[in-house]
Formats: C-alpha cells, structure tokens, sequence
C-alpha cells in the first residue's frame, strides 16, 4: 500500500536516487533547476510502499514577475517499476491540496500539458512569464489556487524560497579541534 506523506529529513538520499533513476544527471542542466539549487522546498511529499520511497514531489517559493508570488513544482517523479498506478496523480492531488491549504495563490512548472491539465494546469496565463535560462515556453504552465492569482503575472520568475542551512566554516572546524586546540582525531 502506497502512503502519501512529507518528506523526512533522512529520505534525501532516497529521493534523490529516485530522481536520478527517472531523470539522469540531465536534470541538473533544466532552467527550473536554477530556481531550486541550494533552496529549500516549501512542500516536499514522497509517496512511500512500506520503507522504499516510490513517489516524490517537491514545491518551491517563486515570484512570477515582480509582484506576484507562487510555488514551482517539480519534479514530480514515480519509480519506474511503480508507474501506470496512479501515484503521480496521487501526489499531485496531495501537493496542491496542501499548497491551497497553506494558502498560496498558484502554482508554476514546466512539464506536459496534456498530463498537467487534469490538474487544473495550463499555458493561458503564462505566457508573459519567463525562467532563468533555456526552456520551451509551450511546457510553462500554471495553476491558480486562488482565482485570478495569475491574471496579468509578467517577468521573470525568480527563486524566494529560503536557502538551505549550511554549517559555517566556523562551525566545521569547532568539530575538529578540541577544546585544548588540538585536532580532534577524525573517524575511519
């Protein structure tokens, strides 16, 4: 039985596979991926079978043009051996009920549209917004959680999520040196 639910912590490494396996390192190079590098997701949610993570899809805090706010979402992705079942829908149902809930007003991404469609995305008012980098503006789509959230959004879309919490320098070597300046002796 497949549960929807937010990602934990400790599930990076397996999302991250996962998306490796459903999008090879190509990923990296999506103007999309500008928008995400080194931020945190608003949302994340993985669909889980027991302990294996099967589904993921993760939401991203974006503005579209100078005045408007929104969320990126993506990339959604299923397990190969786990697709054709519904869990890519289940997610996306999940993701934008929780992005409503948490009150934001729409939701961007670049994917199909004849698949995004059944979720309420489409072209129709995004076609004066822009990503950072190359993209085929046909798979630009949008979906208004609010009803006219998206009605005259223009420019750019840029990054607004926070970024991610990193140890400061500072930070890293205190956990090397003793109290006494010595380097601390370091695990095999």
């Amino acid at each position: 039985m497949v549960t929807v639910r937010k990602e934990r912590p400790a599930e990076a490494a397996a999302r991250d596979a996962l998306l490796d396996l459903a999008y090879g390192p190509a990923r990296f190079t999506k103007a999309s991926e500008r928008l995400r590098e080194g931020r945190r997701a608003e949302l994340a949610l993985v669909a889980a079978e027991g302990r294996r993570i099967v589904g993921t899809v993760r939401l991203w805090r974006v503005s579209a043009g100078p005045d408007r706010r929104a969320l990126l979402l993506g990339p959604l992705a299923v397990a190969p051996d786990r697709r054709r079942r519904g869990i890519g829908s289940t997610l996306m149902h999940h993701a934008l009920r929780e992005a409503a809930r948490l009150r934001h007003d729409a939701v961007l991404l670049v994917g199909d549209a004849p698949y995004y469609s059944r979720f309420g995305f489409s072209s129709e008012k995004t076609s004066a917004l822009w990503l950072p980098g190359p993209y085929e503006r046909h798979r630009l789509l949008g979906c208004e959680l609010k009803p006219g959230a998206l009605d005259g959004a223009r420019g750019l879309i840029g990054a607004r999520s926070p970024l991610e919490q990193r140890p400061d320098l500072a930070t890293l070597v205190a956990g090397l040196v003793d109290s006494d300046n010595s380097v601390a002796p370091r695990a095999a």
